[in-house]
């Protein structure tokens, strides 16, 4: 049976056979458009099977001006809600929005729901993307624990100033989008705290709800990939430093030595013949691309011209392991204090609870075993996300 949610965090309602279920969930429900936080796994979420694009891009075109009257006239309440100072977090929509509306709504909701339910085809990770949306709704839920006090003493210049005033004034809560780049990298939504752009001065407002905040990371997580798909043995140690002596020669710095390899790994024009004789970008393309599309272990196509092809690969493979380690770190969590607090780029944060501490090294070697092989990962902890201290293990 198809049916939609009133609201995706909580049951408030849920509309099936023309009607809103208020007091109990109904038997039998089959498929919805996204992700429910408060229903099992055996649900089927369209928006998965049209990678997360809007109802407006996936409605046909029989529907479209039904489609078109009934939402603008639900953002119409909603647009009057918020200039009444409604609170819309704290109030259910059967609340606020007519009835008659909100099943108009949701009717065609469920008919845009089964055309891409019968119309795109279930992607190759789709259980992936499941699990991910489930973390995803999981950080969504907490609330950004801010000190904007730690600032002030920074706040001299007008910039900084204006970085201040935004984030007091920010919605704590970060809400991440899977969907909006080519390579499966998460971004932040339009209204999400703006976690990945803050500067490392701004960061220091960012402190546990717990006690500490533990952040992993792979040491050069993109060259490991690649060495991986090469299907060659992971250094046990930097990487970096494993270049100087068999890549190239002995003959420079770290900082050159990592300089140089991302200089030849984003720039499919390169000629450097050491990089290229360790890390054969041609046979990643034999594999890995088709002439059109760039096709990745973990089951992501990307359409790719041949200048493209390397660079989508990796950052796609990484992206997707890293997600599919912090998914794991997760599973650990599930129940305990600690928890997943939100991740940047490729680094997870971790907002852990003293009476969890033996878990740290669980939740380490779980991240570091990854699904291409044995990673090696960087730890840091800190009291405050702006002061993280490399620990050596």
């Amino acid at each position: 049976m198809l049916f939609q949610s009133v609201d995706s965090k909580k049951f408030t309602g849920i509309y099936a056979d023309g009607v809103i279920h208020r007091c109990a969930i109904p038997d039998g429900l089959r498929a919805t458009w996204s992700y429910c936080s408060f229903l099992s796994h055996n649900i089927t979420y369209a928006n998965l099977y049209c990678e997360g694009k809007s109802l407006d891009a996936v409605c046909p075109e029989s529907l479209f001006s039904e489609w078109e009257r009934t939402s603008a006239g639900l953002k119409a309440h909603m647009a009057a809600c918020k200039e009444a100072k409604v609170d819309l977090h704290n109030n259910s929509f059967l609340d606020i929005i007519p009835e008659k509306l909100l099943l108009e709504f949701c009717e065609i909701k469920n008919q845009i729901t089964e055309h891409v339910l019968t119309n795109y085809s279930r992607p190759k990770n789709y259980d992936f993307l499941l699990e991910l949306e489930c973390l995803l709704a999981n950080m969504r839920s907490r609330q950004v624990n801010l000190n904007l006090a730690a600032l002030k003493p920074h706040l001299v210049s007008a910039p900084a100033r204006a970085v201040y005033k935004r984030l007091k004034n920010a919605k704590p809560v970060i809400d991440y989008d899977a969907f909006k780049t080519k390579t499966g990298r998460l971004t932040t939504r339009k209204d999400s705290f703006p976690i990945l752009t803050l500067n490392k001065i701004f960061r220091r407002a960012i402190e546990p709800n717990n006690d500490y905040f533990v952040e992993l990371d792979f040491n050069a997580a993109e060259l490991r990939t690649l060495l991986a798909l090469l299907g060659k043995e992971q250094p046990t140690g930097d990487i970096h430093k494993w270049n100087i002596e068999n890549v190239y020669r002995g003959l420079v710095t770290r900082e050159e030595a990592k300089k140089r390899i991302f200089a030849w790994l984003y720039n499919p024009e390169s000629k450097d013949h050491l990089s290229n004789r360790a890390y054969d970008r041609n046979e990643i393309l034999a594999k890995y691309w088709d002439g059109a599309q760039a096709k990745t272990c973990f089951g992501r196509e990307i359409k790719a011209d041949k200048h493209h092809a390397v660079n989508y690969i990796i950052q796609s493979t990484t992206s997707d392991l890293f997600l599919k380690r912090t998914i794991e770190v997760d599973k650990i969590l599930k129940g305990r204090k600690s928890f997943v607090a939100f991740t940047l780029h490729d680094s997870l944060v971790i907002d852990f609870a003293e009476e969890d501490r033996g878990l740290v090294k669980q939740a380490v070697d779980t991240f570091g075993d990854t699904e291409l092989g044995t990673f090696r990962v960087n730890v840091s902890v800190g009291e405050s996300f702006g002061e993280m201290k490399r620990l050596i293990l």
